[in-house]
């Protein structure tokens, strides 16, 4: 790690004065914990060195908010040409913007100056407005909730016998009733499954509540609305046919791992061990959907799924928001989740 120059005399009380304003200056932790954990997640993906991040160079700092925006499109020649490993996970311009005030606050909380200058932001700014107008050229509608319907066809199509047939249906059934995210239950890359930030088997705990009935609990070591440090916990119960606790049962007996090694993993014909990758995950259960005249080019949205099918239960929406760790009863999900259960609350009125 490198050193920063000094910003105060070098006395104890004055130091140590810095040191707490440094501390209090952060009011938004949140997004500062936010921006740089995705600041870190490029650079890892990217290679870049420690000692390249801390102080962080323009060129640097530009390319994390063009790769924090920017949404490759599936026939885009580099991809398709150069089977490139970078993985991208495209956030508004907005929040980009809220990354790089992130990385800049982390610059001079550790004692080294801004890293970017006026003409920095204005080069980076004219980026971003242009990525944004790419976003706005080509944007994508909220992506459709899985349902009962397709959950059951999936369980009907995989192979259960089968070591990725077997974790595709276990990040199916925990991402639909746990309410998770796609990136919590798989990885962009093979070369990116880190133990610290990634589901291991070591993170799944089963056990029985106070009415003696089983649960699972997994334990993220890293969520999207975490604090650094925090562990966020996913607690999934038993579903009939569809159950999360049978399908990550089933991955431990037919794709047995040790404690280190990911939750949600598959062998090869060789026998070694990989993480569920993302991009394969999805494009077999796509496959599955369309066969089944569920056709959709952006995919279904497992987490609003399963918020659909509690609502549709009657599940108050404040459990719902608990369990599936959203930060408010997020109105706008709960408008799209609306329209999968409106006829149960509104049909034939006038007939009562």
């Amino acid at each position: 790690m490198n050193s920063p120059p000094l910003s105060t005399i070098n006395h104890p009380i004055i130091r140590h004065i810095a040191d707490m304003a440094n501390q209090a200056a952060i009011r938004d932790t949140a997004s500062y914990n936010a921006g740089l954990r995705k600041f870190h997640i490029f650079c890892d993906v990217f290679s870049i060195p420690e000692s390249d991040r801390l102080p962080a160079s323009f060129e640097l700092l530009h390319s994390f908010v063009l790769w924090a925006v920017t949404d490759l499109e599936p026939v885009d020649p580099l991809l398709s040409a150069g089977g490139s490993s970078a993985s991208f996970e495209p956030v508004s311009v907005g929040v980009a913007r809220k990354y790089l005030s992130a990385v800049q606050a982390w610059h001079i909380a550790q004692g080294w100056p801004p890293p970017l200058s006026d003409s920095h932001h204005e080069r980076t700014n004219w980026s971003l407005r242009g990525l944004e107008n790419l976003q706005a050229d080509r944007h994508k509608p909220p992506r459709p909730p899985i349902s009962i319907a397709m959950l059951t066809a999936l369980k009907a199509t995989l192979i259960l016998s089968d070591p990725f047939d077997a974790c595709v249906w276990a990040i199916a059934s925990c991402a639909f009733f746990g309410m998770m995210r796609l990136s919590e239950v798989s990885v962009t890359s093979r070369s990116v499954f880190n133990p610290s930030k990634h589901l291991t088997r070591s993170h799944a705990f089963f056990g029985y509540d106070l009415q003696n009935t089983p649960y699972a609990r997994l334990d993220l070591p890293a969520a999207k609305t975490a604090q650094a440090g925090e562990i966020q916990s996913v607690f999934l119960t038993e579903q009939g046919d569809l159950c999360p606790l049978t399908a990550l049962r089933n991955l431990a007996t037919v794709v047995p791992a040790l404690a280190d090694d990911p939750l949600f993993s598959w062998r090869d014909s060789r026998g070694d061990i990989h993480p569920i990758v993302r991009v394969r995950a999805l494009e077999r259960i796509n496959l599955i959907l369309r066969a089944w005249g569920w056709g959709t080019p952006f995919g279904h949205s497992f987490r609003i799924g399963g918020a659909s099918f509690y609502l549709a239960k009657k599940v108050d929406p404040e459990i719902i928001r608990i369990a599936g760790r959203w930060k408010s009863l997020a109105y706008e999900t709960y408008i799209r989740t609306f329209e999968q259960i409106s006829s149960q609350h509104l049909a034939n009125a006038t007939s009562s």
